[in-house]
């Protein structure tokens, strides 16, 4: 089958969530596929990344996108009814050539990867299939209700009324969307009488992330936290870790245990918050490490939308993950069986301090959190289910 992939970011390196995901469909799915990737990038520098794509695509092409906070972004999210997270991506030359490479090639399909970038698309015949990584406007609106200042909260809501309704319009003109967790699922059902969605979940690489059968024997006990900070709720996650949780889990353990956090783009209240017991990591080429050099991953993540690579990334490395109802959201782990889950700060410290004293429940979560990810999140799996919904469409 020929496909026209369309993405926000380029695939490769893998240090975003997204470009983990599509990377490995990418990889698995060029197997059966002849796939024609566009993407933007933000730096010159990600040109050296493309010959790797190359292996995997029949074509690549890509798109600088504008910063959020450009002067050409703010002037078209003020004169058109696009919110501005639409606004950065809309590119006159990126949309020329994709009608050029439609009317060249003949694509039996095409896999949008966000809504966002959907206006670029010319009118066609072509199925389109869109990929929501997260239900945007669910994101923006939590980010809002923390904003304090009154004009930049008015028009941070008049723009998320605007990513409501073009999310919503986007959707019905696909010929099938794909979510990526049931609570997300139900929403867009929920929104969109009769919309044909299919669940296809992130996942992990379970030959990659090799599964550590003995803990860490090392006296101080490394708790880890780890993301990509330019995702909202990441940074909201980490300053409520270090503000919150972190404290109560020294006052117990007291020197017999440290906090890593990992991570490129860390907010400057983190890098520059007191350093007691506290390290952090902008530099690790390959985050396996992160997680052998970890006794548990602490995740208070509160942010809704999608599945997070961390927590399968963990489970599939052996390290237990203590994290919120909202961080373990799409995966139908339990409470005590694959993750400890808990919502308030307190109660986090504390499932922490417990799995990192109890060697019968850390031995019970690695093992179970293992079996869970290599059952239901590897790549091949979730590709498999990809190829199939591709096959429906067309």
């Amino acid at each position: 089958m020929k496909i026209l992939m369309l993405t926000p970011y380029l695939p490769y390196p893998l240090w975003s969530g997204g470009q983990i995901r599509t990377f490995n469909l990418l990889k698995n799915l060029a197997e059966k596929h002849q796939i024609t990737l566009f993407s933007f990038i933000r730096e010159k520098k990600e040109l050296e990344y493309v010959d790797i794509l190359k292996e995997y695509c029949d074509e690549v092409r890509v798109f600088f996108k504008r910063p959020p906070w450009s002067l050409t972004s703010l002037f078209l999210s003020g004169i058109t009814y696009y919110p501005l997270v639409v606004c950065l991506y809309l590119n006159g030359q990126l949309a020329r050539q994709l009608k050029e490479a439609i009317l060249r090639k003949h694509f039996d399909l095409i896999h949008a990867e966000t809504f966002y970038v959907m206006p670029n698309i010319p009118k066609n015949n072509i199925p389109i299939i869109l990929a929501e990584q997260t239900i945007e406007y669910l994101v923006y609106r939590h980010y809002t209700q923390n904003v304090r200042f009154f004009l930049k909260k008015l028009l941070m809501n008049w723009d998320v009324l605007k990513i409501y309704f073009w999310e919503k319009r986007f959707w019905k003109k696909a010929e099938r969307v794909i979510a990526m967790s049931k609570s997300d699922k139900e929403l867009m059902m929920e929104r969109v009488k009769d919309l044909k969605v299919d669940l296809v979940p992130n996942g992990v690489d379970t030959e990659f992330f090799s599964f550590r059968k003995k803990p860490r024997k090392e006296k101080v006990k490394t708790i880890l936290f780890v993301g990509n900070f330019k995702w909202l709720q990441n940074r909201e996650a980490v300053t409520f870790l270090v503000d919150k949780v972190w404290p109560n889990i020294r006052n117990v353990l007291k020197e017999k245990v440290r906090l890593w956090i990992v991570g490129k783009h860390l907010p400057q209240n983190i890098i520059s918050s007191d350093k007691t017991q506290i390290t952090v990591s902008d530099d690790i080429d390959d985050i396996r490490e992160a997680y052998r050099k970890s006794d548990v991953l602490l995740a208070p993540i509160y942010g809704p939308g999608g599945t997070r690579y961390k927590i399968l990334e963990s489970m599939a490395s052996g390290v237990p993950v203590v994290t919120t109802p909202t961080g373990i959201e799409g995966l139908d782990a339990q409470n005590f069986r694959e993750a400890l889950i808990a919502d308030d700060a307190k109660e986090l410290a504390e499932l922490t301090v417990k799995v990192l004293t109890d060697k019968n429940l850390y031995k019970r979560l690695a093992e179970n959190g293992r079996t869970m990810v290599e059952s239901k999140f590897s790549w091949k799996t979730i590709a498999r289910k990809l190829d199939y919904i591709y096959q429906k469409a067309v």
